[in-house]
């Protein structure tokens, strides 16, 4: 399973290099309803920083509301950092006096909630970009691309997928649908596979493996070679019959059999790579030749996947 990854989120580089055209109305609604509703929708930095630089802001909404939520974090971090600093000398004074249970978990639990409030706040902060502000885990929306009306499209998605006709529930009772396997792709998948495809431009994965030791490793994958993988996607426009809900644009990795390299450092599974000239047939699937499809994972790229343990 692709629990989680660096996927490219500075939709000017899809349009630049992919020839593609952003999809300003979903994105407008995605912050719309972001900020309308306070949803906890989880966007990487670096897509909210593409589409707030002043120099090539899409829409000036999109500035503002990414600036006021900015705004909005950096006080509650703050706000968060005074209470936590506050806990700990309290804790400081009661150890002083005497050294006790409570006193000890007080120090430890605000000294670690300062240091994550800490954090945060830098980021918040911080202009320069970081590799980890691109990196997306099941629940986090993500810029990928579709094909419409004959043009390359780039949509945010939540990496998470639920199939339009799905209830709600099905996000917590198949938790594990931000990844689709290929041998379930006419299965749970009949729906999307030949009809809703997507591709993610992706720099590198993680996966969890278990140690000898029983212990969970997290190990990151990234091709030799250096370059980019353009991972095979399913992806759904799922709207709420009732209309309570808004509408959920969401998408999931196809998986398959592990690369040797993948198998032999404990994981069993590997996204699919689809070779750049590819990409089109991926995106315009005709859903009478499902064995064309098949072909093209067949054909995939296959650079040799580096892996060591993330940090």
């Amino acid at each position: 399973m692709c629990y989680s990854a660096q996927a490219l989120q500075d939709y000017r580089i899809y349009v630049r290099t992919h020839g593609a055209a952003l999809g300003l109305d979903a994105f407008i609604r995605l912050f719309w309803d972001w900020r309308q509703n306070r949803t906890g929708y989880r966007l990487p930095k670096a897509m909210l920083d593409a589409l707030a630089d002043p120099a090539s802001t899409p829409d000036p909404r999109l500035r503002q509301w990414i600036e006021d939520w900015t705004t909005e974090q950096a006080n509650v971090l703050e706000q968060e950092l005074f209470a936590q600093m506050t806990r700990r000398v309290g804790a400081e004074r009661a150890l002083q006096a005497r050294v006790t249970k409570k006193a000890q978990q007080d120090l430890r639990i605000a000294s670690d909630k300062i240091a994550r409030a800490g954090q945060r706040l830098k980021d918040l902060r911080r202009s320069e970009p970081l590799p980890r502000d691109s990196r997306i885990f099941p629940g986090s929306y993500s810029c990928v691309m579709v094909a419409e009306g004959g043009r390359r499209v780039v949509y945010p998605m939540r990496y998470q997928c639920r199939p339009q006709g799905k209830p709600a529930a099905y996000d917590r009772k198949y938790p594990g649908t931000y990844n689709a396997r290929r041998d379930s792709l006419e299965g749970y998948w009949k729906g999307l596979f030949g009809h809703h495809h997507a591709v993610m431009q992706v720099d590198t994965f993680y996966e969890n493996v278990e140690a000898g030791d029983g212990r969970n490793r997290v190990l990151q994958f990234t091709p030799r070679d250096g370059g980019p993988m353009y991972v095979a996607c399913l992806w759904s426009r799922w709207t709420d019959p009732a209309g309570t809900q808004p509408d959920l644009l969401s998408f999931a990795a196809i998986t398959d059999e592990p690369e040797p390299e993948v198998a032999a450092a404990g994981h069993d599974r590997t996204i699919i790579n689809l070779k750049p000239e590819c990409i089109d047939a991926w995106l315009n699937p005709d859903p009478c030749d499902l064995p064309a499809l098949y072909a093209l994972f067949d054909d995939r790229q296959h650079p040799y996947y580096e892996h060591r343990e993330a940090a």
